[in-house]
């Protein structure tokens, strides 16, 4: 295994009396794609939450390129290298295209006000930059002639892109991905699994994935850790976790596993839970 790029030790994150992140250790490599997986309510995007600074972890340890983030903002996490998509897409809906990704490229930009109310040589140049930029990235997620409309005029896939697009502009080492295939249509998400190893691909950036969709999780994940509860109950290759009787227990129910692994595969692959 190559190099982790983030690397998680013994993280709870309590709410009152639940806990919601029991004492998860977790790594990612460098350039790799890992999901995590899990019933709902196992904890999955409060794990994300804590990795990207919205919730704060009450025990445990987490490292980015070596570094401890675990008291950093989530604009500072954002400036080490880590940005994320969310389950319900949060573009500025008023804004256009082109708007929502220069927002994306705030951490950049560091011209003052003076200098843009004297429009200087400096102040333009960074200004040029910032929309070539845009552009690019609106080109790289196939919205090459939408950069003038509306977020919210964009269709449901269009928006998905879009936010991975603003989310790129910070120029993430680690991208985290909240259920981006959520309502996407058969075709929408076969796209958008290709989508995902161009971004690792071209991009040479890892990926973290929450999908609740087994058929993208299994054909593009190099490694997958599941949680239950809260608790890491397993990880491994997709073969590994398709064959984990303790995971096919926690989607399917308890005795799901003796009815046939043959069955009990098939009926994990193709959930979506």
């Amino acid at each position: 295994m190559t190099t982790p790029i983030l690397t998680a030790k013994k993280v709870i994150k309590r709410f009152g009396g639940l806990v919601a992140v029991n004492s998860v250790d977790f790594e990612i490599p460098e350039k790799s794609i890992v999901s995590i997986i899990g019933p709902n309510g196992a904890g999955k995007t409060t794990f994300f939450n804590c990795i990207t600074g919205f919730n704060k972890a009450d025990e445990g340890t987490i490292t980015f390129e070596g570094s401890d983030i675990q008291n950093l903002r989530p604009d500072q996490i954002t400036r080490h290298g880590i940005s994320r998509t969310y389950q319900n897409i949060r573009l500025f809906a008023n804004m256009t295209a082109l708007e929502n990704i220069l927002v994306g490229q705030h951490k950049f930009l560091h011209s003052s006000w003076i200098s843009a109310i004297l429009r200087t040589k400096s102040m333009l140049a960074e200004e040029k930059g910032a929309l070539d930029e845009a552009q690019r990235l609106l080109n790289f997620v196939d919205l090459k002639r939408k950069g003038d409309l509306l977020a919210r005029n964009l269709s449901y896939g269009e928006q998905r892109r879009l936010e991975i697009a603003r989310a790129l502009a910070t120029r993430p080492k680690l991208l985290l991905l909240d259920e981006p295939s959520a309502g996407m249509n058969p075709r929408e998400t076969e796209d958008l699994t290709s989508f995902i190893r161009k971004l690792r691909d071209e991009l040479g950036i890892a990926i973290l994935l929450i999908e609740h969709h087994m058929r993208v999780v299994m054909g593009i994940s190099e490694f997958i850790t599941v949680l239950d509860y809260g608790e890491k109950i397993a990880e491994g290759t997709p073969k590994e976790i398709q064959s984990n009787t303790r995971v096919i227990e926690a989607y399917l129910g308890r005795g799901a596993a003796t009815e046939g692994m043959d069955t009990a595969h098939e009926r994990f692959s193709n959930k979506k839970s």
